[in-house]
């Protein structure tokens, strides 16, 4: 059986272009250095802006029209999932045994495990632009060859390559380089257990993380899987002597810091955008921190406020100072939260196993004294993240440059020491409670009448 995502948020800007015929015509990130800017007039081929915008926000929409209706029959079907290989002519049949003679896998699956990593795929017919960038590596090559320990490669065919125009100038080693680490994951993921991720772990170690592992985002839907949203994964579980290889239809590339990525959905965050420019709070260039999480509300969870929280949070001078504090209550620093997987201090209270079937964190926010109450429970490949008890992620670990987003459909406001939490069902929130409860964490200038 094939899937597909069931939530194709394109993690993307707009610098340079990633194909991927199945699920979009083209799509976008954005990256900050100038080395990759060159990589960019290298993938440079650029149909309309306004038609890449349009499909990203058509696919978030179909985002929310299908989770709720796929999620449970996906979870009755987990526990039988078996994945459909396509790789016919993958190696020639000299350099595999066939299925039951030894070694890790199924029945069902190509083998090669007379072969490493990094000989199948210079054995294959269709990943030898891949091979030939990783020979340019010896670090990289050395990880693919050895038998010390496992690896999991997703290797882009070689018709991903074919979209890159051969009259572009080829982007730095650097960059290269990096971005084949993040085709590459430490140990050995078959299909059911990639399947029962949201996000892996890669060979590519982020600066801005902290120096730990940046992270491939893992989508299941009924017809496919996904990296970061757009990447197809069209064969899986050819077994090696050191790993494992899964076949992709795009190349995967490094992800773009939390603030680009946002920017390429204004018609979904616009509101937030605008609240970080208002009021300051957001990312600037000399911004160092080892990973961040957002928790980011779409416009649609600011326009449940009410008209008239609005009105004073961005309209009036009072209210920039009480968004401030609002925003604040969204960002985690120096703590990045994924689904299945927290870069941070475990604290006491919290109960950190990404593979139990639940856990719980307390975050620390920017607003001081407050922290985020996060519960996650997950049933193989299906996570839910629920936030101070009741306000659930809609979209998952958009995995960023610096972080991670985590997607609300409504906005986060700090608990009354008497009334407890706002809810949404409430109705739209009164100005006065909106400023009782934020005013702890004002400026004392600018608490007063309105």
């Amino acid at each position: 059986m094939r899937y597909t995502a069931l939530l194709p948020l394109a993690a993307a800007a707009t610098a340079f272009v990633i194909p991927d015929e199945a699920a979009a015509k083209e799509l976008f990130i954005e990256t900050e250095q100038k080395a990759e800017e060159t990589l960019s007039s290298w993938w440079d081929r650029v149909p309309s802006v306004e038609d890449l915008r349009a499909y990203a926000e058509e696919t978030f929409d179909d985002a929310y029209d299908a989770f709720d209706r796929q999620a449970s029959k996906l979870t009755s079907n987990l526990p039988a999932i078996e994945i459909e290989s396509e790789w016919s002519d993958f190696v020639s049949p000299s350099d595999y045994e066939k299925p039951g003679h030894g070694g890790h896998g199924h029945h069902g699956h190509h083998r090669a495990e007379n072969l490493t990593v990094y000989e199948v795929i210079h054995a294959t017919n269709f990943t030898k632009k891949f091979a030939a960038l990783v020979d340019e590596y010896p670090e990289i090559v050395k990880t693919l060859n050895s038998t010390d320990a496992n690896v999991t490669a997703f290797v882009p065919t070689d018709k991903a390559f074919e979209k890159i125009p051969d009259h572009h100038k080829k982007p730095p080693k650097e960059v290269i380089e990096r971005i084949l680490e993040y085709h590459v994951v430490p140990g050995y993921y078959p299909a059911g257990r990639v399947l029962a991720h949201h996000t892996l772990p890669t060979l590519l170690k982020e600066e801005e993380l902290g120096d730990r592992s940046q992270r491939l985002r893992v989508s299941i839907g009924i017809f496919g899987a996904r990296l970061n949203f757009y990447s197809k994964v069209v064969g899986v579980n050819m077994f090696t002597k050191n790993g494992v290889i899964h076949c992709v239809d795009s190349i995967v590339v490094t992800p773009p810091p939390a603030d680009r990525l946002l920017s390429l959905f204004p018609s979904r965050f616009s509101t937030l955008l605008l609240a970080g420019e208002k009021t300051g709070l957001h990312r600037k260039e000399d911004d160092v921190t080892k990973g961040l999480t957002i928790f980011a509300p779409t416009n649609w969870a600011f326009q449940k406020l009410g008209p008239g929280a609005n009105a004073f949070l961005f309209n009036t001078e009072k209210g920039l100072k009480y968004l401030k504090a609002l925003l604040k209550y969204h960002c985690v620093v120096n703590e990045t939260l994924y689904s299945d997987e927290y870069y941070g201090k475990p604290r006491e209270g919290d109960e950190v196993d990404a593979e139990n079937a639940q856990y719980h964190v307390d975050l620390p926010t920017l607003l001081e004294g407050k922290h985020l109450s996060i519960d996650i429970a997950r049933f193989y490949g299906l996570i839910t993240m629920k936030i101070n008890g009741y306000t659930k992620v809609s979209i998952q670990d958009a995995v960023a440059k610096d972080g991670v987003v985590q997607v609300l459909d409504s906005v986060l406001i700090p608990p009354h020491e008497r009334r407890g939490f706002w809810k949404e069902e409430d109705g739209e929130i009164e100005v006065d409670e909106l400023i009782e409860r934020l005013q702890p964490f004002v400026e004392p200038e600018w608490v007063g009448e309105l």
